[in-house]
């Protein structure tokens, strides 16, 4: 456990001297920028070591990993985040310990959030993800919603019972304009951020950005970057 420990400090410390390092060059405060660590395919003992390091936001992708850990860690001071396609089915385990979702893309997904929220008497805060990939009115190989549908959804986040409309999310495309342009992607995602400002004043969450380009993320203005790989290593792929 010793030596994981050390491990994870050590990599932590990496991936804060880039963050860091990349809020200087974009002229940007430290504290501008949120670290998300995710942990999925990950033990609860790593998290827990996180936890003891400093971390205090984690995301996971999947339910049917995220529910133990979550509470396996419950007795952590951890804001959870859910970043992985949403199944409606899914919805009531998610609600049970997710702090936000950063995966709404239709309003279906909303409904059954707000329904849940409710019925557990929490908030749930939501970020919307935009697919950068996806045609005006279509949604996005890896999910996402299309950036002409951003309002729409967002309006409906915001009146939703039991939701707070926090953001925007994107992942860096694959495909299309953007695919190998990360940095554009991230700016491209900055002004629909600021368009949906415009309506919505609150919801300023920025999430963009992994192990491999956090730097365009910060560089482009993005509040949260989201990082595994960076921080916890690649897992050997089975068989």
């Amino acid at each position: 456990m010793t030596e994981r420990k050390d491990q994870l400090a050590a990599n932590l410390a990496k991936v804060e001297e880039r963050i860091a390092a990349a809020c200087a060059s974009a002229g940007r405060k430290r504290e501008e920028v949120t670290l998300i660590v995710v942990t999925k395919t990950y033990p609860a003992s790593d998290v827990r070591i996180l936890s003891g390091l400093g971390v205090r936001h984690v995301a996971e992708n999947k339910d049917q990993d995220a529910a133990p850990k979550a509470a396996e860690c419950s007795d952590l001071p951890l804001t959870w985040h859910f970043v992985g396609q949403l199944q409606t089915n899914k919805v009531r385990s998610v609600v049970g310990y997710a702090d936000l979702v950063q995966s709404v893309d239709r309003a279906r997904l909303v409904a059954a959030l707000s329904k849940e929220a409710v019925r557990a008497e929490r908030e749930v805060g939501c970020l919307i993800q935009v697919a950068l990939d996806a045609g005006e009115k279509e949604r996005g190989d890896r999910g996402g919603v299309a950036p002409g549908g951003i309002g729409e959804l967002a309006d409906l986040v915001a009146e939703a019972p039991g939701l707070r409309l926090d953001g925007l999310m994107t992942v860096a495309p694959l495909t299309g304009e953007y695919a190998g342009r990360e940095r554009a992607a991230f700016e491209r995602l900055m002004d629909l951020s600021t368009d949906l400002r415009r309506a919505h004043p609150a919801a300023n969450m920025v999430s963009a950005g992994m192990s491999a380009d956090l730097e365009q993320a910060v560089a482009a203005g993005a509040t949260h970057v989201r990082v595994g790989s960076a921080v916890l290593g690649v897992r050997a792929r089975l068989g």
